[in-house]
């Protein structure tokens, strides 16, 4: 008989305080965690006795296969209480299906807490709502990119924003066109969102192809539509001026947003 837990928790896409005060509490009463790679070290601190295990994966380049994963849950999660720690909310493109079926299979109980997505961190640390009133009726989380390494984009949303798609920003812009968007559209692109080092940047579709180099090696979420349309200017005299963020800024549309 099984007598273990397994609760998956978000833990936000950046800084260690956006975990809800739920998560934390499992995170104290865990004796394992199972942890992606982009989540924050600091965490540890919720959990100082527990024993943490790195199952983090990049993109399509599994550093930790699933097979792997499940392996351990079931492993661990058989006779022992453990957190399955992953970034952002478990729920989206999180893999958290895979891993809710090989537990029910072993019949191990487990329990989701969510956490808050990339998209939503984006859209509040740049003070742009995803949903706009008569403008924005509607938003798709998509990842632009396939398993085989295609880069994808519709327009089947009034704001549509796209994960992992940082590293094709170029091939993104002209995949937008061709599904139909407005080359003057707004785009807003926030590398890191949540963490101290967030970069946003205000784009359009004709000229996304220059945010590549400003988010280069960074996870970024890519807001385009209704919802990326910036609510209070760039130049406002309440923001920092974009040298504060130590990089050299493009002119124009293109200039960073600090955050």
């Amino acid at each position: 008989m099984n007598t273990g837990r397994v609760v998956f928790v978000g833990a936000g896409p950046g800084a260690a305080d956006l975990i809800t005060v739920r998560g934390a509490r499992a995170l104290a009463a865990a004796e394992v965690v199972l942890f992606d790679a982009l989540t924050d070290p600091a965490l540890r601190d919720l959990a100082p006795n527990a024993k943490w295990i790195d199952v983090g994966k990049r993109g399509f380049c599994d550093s930790t296969a699933q097979t792997a994963i499940n392996a351990k849950l079931v492993k661990y999660g058989s006779s022992q209480q453990v957190v399955r720690l992953k970034g952002g909310d478990p729920s989206v493109f999180g893999r958290l299906e895979e891993e809710l079926l090989a537990l029910h299979e072993a019949k191990i109980a487990c329990e989701v807490v969510p956490g808050v997505t990339a998209a939503i961190a984006a859209a509040a640390l740049t003070q742009r709502p995803l949903t706009r009133r008569g403008t924005g009726r509607s938003v798709s989380l998509t990842t632009a990119m396939t398993r085989e390494g295609d880069l994808q984009a519709a327009r089947s949303a009034d704001t549509e924003v796209f994960y992992m798609a940082g590293r094709q920003l170029p091939v993104l812009s002209r995949k937008l066109l061709e599904a139909g968007w407005a080359a003057e559209t707004p785009i807003c692109v926030v590398s890191r969102a949540g963490c101290a080092d967030q970069i946003a940047s205000d784009h359009m579709v004709a000229s996304l192809a220059a945010a590549a180099l400003l988010h280069r090696g960074r996870p970024a979420v890519v807001t385009v539509g209704a919802g990326a349309k910036a609510l209070i200017p760039v130049h406002s005299a309440a923001q920092k001026p974009a040298k504060s963020l130590g990089l050299d800024m493009p002119h124009g549309s293109n200039r960073a947003i600090p955050v």
